[in-house]
């Protein structure tokens, strides 16, 4: 039986848009508590060399937020804790957040592992300032989060509530055109929209990963465009530093990339970028 498939679906958000997000966050979930051990054995997150020192961190972030030395970093949907962990290394005292309980319990797993001093907490990103009341100097996200949201705008009011006046949000993340593509088509089909509001359901054999899984995935997933990713942060109160735009990504994780010499990954013909960066303090 073939599992892959892409739905767009369009609701009236103005009936009942809770249960709505209810259904969509619970399936979401579900399907990371599922991916959590299988991600955990595969080749691509590769926690045996992890656990013999290897970072997980990218030229992206390390080189924006250099020196973590005694900073406090707060760490949103870090899956199962790599990128916290290796901030903690960094020397900063992290705390990472996540939706799955499962990868939650895989981040408690490794931290206790490494004797490292990083705290978790198991909740939608979205309600994080009802389980976590300090803040921080850093506030952290990267790599296919913020589709996962389906507005943008409370994500924003949470960081800027989370961060300490004069504290630095950072992300790092695929660039919005990347998700206008149907990926399960062959080749790709440009499908959806760059701003699209609808929520897009995906159904498929295997996870980004490890692609020889037989586990169902059910994603519920949102496509934003770069000009609400910065208007949430503004609107909020952050001043935006910087907003940057890379060809390369550090994850080969679309079709038909080709490794460059940094490693990273390209287009043959790289037509619009992969990857964008900002850079965001709290006044």
């Amino acid at each position: 039986m073939n599992y892959n498939y892409r739905i767009c679906f369009i609701f009236d958000f103005k009936v009942n848009p809770m249960k709505f997000n209810e259904l969509y966050f619970n399936t979401n979930k579900a399907t990371w508590n599922e991916r959590a051990p299988i991600h955990f054995e595969s080749e691509m997150y590769n926690v045996n060399a992890f656990i013999e020192g290897k970072t997980s961190l990218n030229s992206y972030e390390l080189d924006a937020l250099g020196n973590v030395n005694g900073k406090t970093l707060l760490h949103l949907q870090c899956h199962f804790g790599q990128d916290t962990l290796s901030w903690s290394r960094e020397g900063a005292k992290c705390i990472g957040v996540d939706i799955s309980d499962k990868s939650i319990a895989l981040a408690k797993q490794l931290n206790a592992q490494l004797k490292l001093e990083a705290q978790f907490v198991c909740c939608n990103v979205l309600e994080t300032s009802q389980h976590i009341s300090q803040t921080f100097d850093i506030v952290f996200t990267s790599y296919g989060v913020i589709g996962w949201l389906p507005d943008l705008k409370p994500w924003g009011q949470m960081i800027a509530q989370r961060l300490s006046k004069g504290g630095v949000f950072f992300m790092a993340e695929f660039h919005p055109i990347v998700w206008m593509f149907d990926y399960l088509q062959t080749p790709p089909v440009l499908r959806y929209g760059y701003n699209q509001k609808q929520v897009i359901y995906e159904q498929y054999e295997g996870t980004y990963a490890d692609k020889s899984s037989k586990m169902i995935s059910k994603d519920y997933c949102w496509n934003h465009g770069m000009g609400d990713v910065v208007t949430a942060l503004t609107e909020a109160g952050l001043h935006v530093e910087y907003l940057k735009e890379y060809n390369e990504s550090p994850y080969n994780v679309l079709p038909n990339l080709i490794q460059t010499q940094s490693g990273y990954y390209k287009h043959e013909r790289p037509l619009y970028p992969l990857i964008f960066t900002i850079k965001a303090i709290k006044v």
